[in-house]
């Protein structure tokens, strides 16, 4: 089969190499140049052909929960256990040390923030929508008499 003909990539394994690359995080353009297609055509095929277009969403949804999950531990700070191999060698006698050390990764504020205005951009977006009610007179004056603007001016004529 040519490399870029469309029926290859519907078989079992074609769909299983397009999920697979969609998962090690390739963009369509990058697919599309590995399948030896234009991204236009890719595009193409994605609308076409339902199978090539799940294929690709299940792979990528996979990246961006991998993606999602590791933001959120940055965001929230973790620890890991470090582990050290010491190799000595005394009187001709070799020696292994292994060290293990607990260490702390303090949360991430700018990964907080991120999370916050994507999760919760109604509280926490730069810009805030305020919604007044009721009204604002421009003109003060506006609405009253001859008369009244007169005694407030100080004048009677």
């Amino acid at each position: 089969m040519a490399k870029g003909k469309y029926q290859e990539w519907l078989t079992p394994d074609g769909i299983t190499r397009l999920e697979a690359w969609a998962r090690d995080g390739m963009t369509d353009e990058q697919l599309a140049a590995k399948i030896g297609i234009t991204a236009a055509t890719l595009y193409d095929w994605k609308n076409k052909y339902p199978e090539i277009s799940e294929a690709l969403k299940r792979g990528k949804e996979v990246v961006d929960i991998e993606v999602e999950n590791a933001l959120l531990k940055r965001a929230l700070g973790y620890e890991y256990t470090e582990e050290r191999v010491e190799v000595s060698k005394e009187n001709g006698k070799k020696s292994v040390k292994t060290t293990q050390t607990v260490k702390h990764v303090p949360p991430d504020v700018t990964a907080q923030i991120f999370w916050l205005k994507n999760r919760r951009p109604d509280r926490w977006r730069d810009k805030q929508q305020l919604e007044h009610s009721g009204s604002v007179d421009v003109n003060p004056l506006a609405g009253l008499t001859t008369e009244e603007l007169r005694k407030l001016a100080g004048s009677d004529g």
